[in-house]
This record gives structure tokens, sequence and C-alpha cells, in this order.
């Protein structure tokens, strides 16, 4: 009994350490982007003030919007990308076998006809049936494939495209009318650059007129509200103290601009993954590690897409399931990077950091809170000790989301009203008490459902924010 008390003991205060270390590297991961950010507002400045983005010397961009059963946001989300302010850009919906209205909802609203346009096989894909045009809009393309799933409608969408750059998003995003520009500061800045992410915020409760947002407000929903609190630490917070070390992973699926030829000869999205995305972030990275060739990834926090996020306990789980698995999948095909010296501070920071912190804290935390409970009630551990353990373990997670919110307010200030600020705050606190360990529920599932080989997209439902 002794030797067993003693093991527990000793695997508590590890799990307390974790807790401790985990959450101090994130806190440390917000003031390196609080600082990348200063640094990224004052390079834009300077590119806006030079007048560089008025030209044509920079390169031009096709835009992808894969489209799988959208037809409550497939207009909206169109026109608003009809409406950017860039010279020479293309737009490239591609309907991956909708079982819905959405094909004959873009081809009734703006005039499209079959056209004919040579498609080169860069990327093996699903057979397209058509590709439609329209003489009042020239820079729209509308591809109808065979279902194949998100990648394989992407790939179908490098190969039709003409231009340059490839700017991914999905269909139910809405990009601000600059954000076009704003991307390009990184390809103008170092030519080396092969990918670009930006800012991803959360559509629902926010006001939208001619596919512009007009009044950044808060979900009205709990669910809504504490994705708000996620999306800024994850992205506005996260994601740019990444780039600060030069060791970004992630570009995220609903927005991200990525060199064309690049994504090209890496073979372009993975089918066989439900983390595509991510997959072929780490995959440039080791492709451009491995022939020794000089590139840059980067994240900029000042362009922003607009998504409506899910406003369903039950669509949240297997979307959180979904991106678990695909961040498991993802580190183990490219384990060979972990702690090799070849890819310098990936290999010794980034992968280790996404394996013991992102893909691994859902096991630790969920069996910390069952020893803890355990310890509690055979008496290994004393009441002293137990609250110093959630401390950790909820109270520093709460100061992280606080702390994300409040830098928001520093830098960019996108909601207006204190009234909102004061609510993110809020929910801030309130998603370490109960949503936090459902969260990690979800995450823990989505391990299990890897190693069982579950691949499964799922579908979520759109309650079309953008046409209200």
């Amino acid at each position: 009994m002794e030797i067993l008390a003693t093991i527990l003991v000793v695997i508590n205060v590890l799990i307390f350490f974790y807790f401790v270390i985990v959450n101090l590297s994130y806190i440390t991961l917000i003031i390196f982007s609080y600082v990348q950010t200063k640094r990224s507002n004052k390079e834009s400045s300077i590119f806006q003030l030079s007048g560089l983005f008025d030209t044509r010397l920079y390169k031009s961009i096709s835009i992808l919007a894969p489209a799988y059963n959208e037809e409550a946001s497939i207009i909206e989300s169109t026109e608003a990308l009809l409406h950017l302010e860039f010279a020479d850009y293309e737009i490239i919906v591609v309907n991956d076998g909708s079982k819905d209205k959405t094909l004959e909802k873009l081809i009734r609203h703006f005039k499209l006809k079959k056209i004919d346009r040579y498609i080169p096989k860069s990327i093996e894909t699903e057979p397209i049936k058509a590709v439609y045009g329209s003489h009042r809009y020239p820079n729209l393309f509308v591809v109808d494939k065979e279902n194949g799933r998100k990648a394989d409608a992407l790939n179908a969408g490098i190969n039709v495209s003409r231009k340059d750059l490839i700017c991914a998003v999905d269909s139910d995003t809405l990009l601000e009318p600059t954000v076009l520009q704003q991307m390009l500061m990184a390809f103008v800045a170092d030519p080396t650059t092969v990918a670009v992410g930006g800012v991803v915020r959360v559509a629902n409760g926010c006001r939208f007129e001619l596919g512009e947002v007009s009044e950044v407000k808060v979900p009205k929903s709990t669910i809504g509200r504490i994705q708000a609190v996620e999306y800024l630490r994850a992205f506005l917070f996260g994601r740019t103290g990444w780039d600060y070390f030069d060791s970004l992973l992630i570009i995220s699926g609903a927005f991200g601009v990525f060199d064309r030829e690049s994504v090209i000869n890496v073979g372009g999205y993975l089918h066989d993954t439900v983390g595509e995305d991510m997959e072929l972030v780490v995959r440039l990275h080791r492709h451009y590690r491995d022939k020794g060739e000089k590139y840059r990834v980067r994240f900029l926090p000042e362009p922003v897409c607009w998504t409506e996020v899910p406003e369903s306990w039950s669509t949240l789980g297997k979307q959180r399931n979904r991106w678990q698995r695909g961040l498991a999948d993802t580190l183990w095909r490219h384990r060979k990077m972990m702690f090799n010296p070849k890819y310098g501070r990936l290999g010794f920071l980034a992968m280790p950091f996404f394996l013991f912190v992102e893909l691994l804290s859902p096991i630790i935390e969920l069996a910390g809170y069952l020893i803890l409970t355990v310890s509690f009630f055979m008496g290994v551990i004393n009441i002293q000790f137990a609250l110093l353990f959630l401390t950790a373990a909820i109270l520093l997670g709460m100061i992280l989301s606080v702390l994300s919110v409040l830098m928001e307010e520093l830098t960019f200030r996108r909601y207006d009203r204190m009234r909102d600020v004061a609510i993110l705050i809020l929910y801030a606190f309130l998603e370490n008490l109960g949503y936090r360990q459902i969260h990690a529920w979800w995450r823990f599932k989505g391990l299990i459902d890897f190693f069982k080989g579950n691949k499964s997209w799922g579908e979520m439902t759109r309650s079309g924010t953008f046409s209200r």
C-alpha cells in the first residue's frame, strides 16, 4: 500500500509540473506573439506607405474554394471573393460532388455556362465532369467533379488554376477586401516565401453587408463565444508566436496562400488524411530542408478571414475529433523530423511541442484529474496539494485565455464595444470550467479513433451566417 501511495504521489507531482510547464510555455508564446505582431504591423505600414500594392509588379493569385453541400452560404461567400481588392486573381469554386443544390445555385446566380478549358493533370484527382464560366464574371470558374473529399477538390483546383500563387479557402469563409494585398506582403518582402497563413476569426454574431463585415460582435451562443476565445488564442497569439521562431507548422485550411509550383512539386494535398492543411505545411518544410534550399513559411496577424463555427455540441465534437486525428497523422507521417538536427528548430522545438503539448495533453489532463481524485480519497495527498494541482491545471489556463483577449484589445481592437470584450473575458474564465474537460475528452477520443484507422471527415451543418 505504501508503494502504491508513493507512486501516486510521484505521478501527481509530475502531472502538476507538466501543467505548469505547458501553461508557462503558452504564456511565453503569447509574449513573443505580441512582439511579432508589433513588428508585423510596422512592416505592413511601411509597405502601404510605399504604394507597392498599387502596382502590378507582383504575383497573381488563384483562389481555390472547395465546396461540399454548402448551399446555405455559397453565393454570399463567392460574391465576397469577387469583390476583393486585387489586380490579378481568379476564383475557382470546386463543387466536390455536392448532394444539395450548391452547383445549381452557383449556375443560376452567376449565369454560368460550360466552357472548354485545358486542365493539365499535374496532380491526380477524381474525374472532373465540367468547368463553368461566365462572360459577366470573367475571373470566376466553377469546377464540377466527382466527390473525393477536400484534399482532392483542392488538387483539382490547382490543376485548373493559371496563376502564380494559390489561396486555399473554405467555401463558408469570407475574406476581407484587402486580404490578398496584405498576404502578398510576405512574398514581396522575401521571394523565397512558399506559404503564408492569416488569421481566422469567428463570424457568428457579426453583421455582414455586401460581402464585408459591417459590425464585429461576439456570438450570441455560449458555444460560439467559447470558440471566439479559442480562435483568438490559437490564431492571433499562437501561430504568430511560432512565426517569431520561424517554426510555423500549421496554416489553416480555411485560409492560406501557397506558391503553386512548390505545392505541385511536393505532390499537392494528400488524400488519405483528415489533416491535409497541416500535413502539407510540414511536408513543404521537410522538402526544402531535405534539399537544403532557402525558403520561408510565414504567418501574418493582419489579414483576416471570417468563418462560421459550429453551433451544436455534436458538430463541434466531431470537428475537434477530426483535428486531433489530423495532428496525430501528420506527426506520425513525419516522425523522422523529431529531434533530427537536419530540421533545426522544427525538429527540436516545434515538433516536440506539438507532440508533448498538443497531441498528448488530453491523455495527461484526463489522467491527471482521475489520479488526483483517487489519490485524494485514498488520503495519499492533502487538500492543499489538491488545490495547488487544480490551480496549475485550471487557473493558469484562465490566465492564458484572458491574456489572449487582452492582447487582442491592445493590438487590433476588432471588438468596438467594451461589452463584447467583457463577454470574451468572462468566457475566457468559464471555458476552463467544464468545456476544457469536455474538449480534452473529444481529443482523447480522436486519438483512439486515429489508432483505429478512422479517416472519416464528417459533415458540418451551416446556418448561413453570411446570408443574414
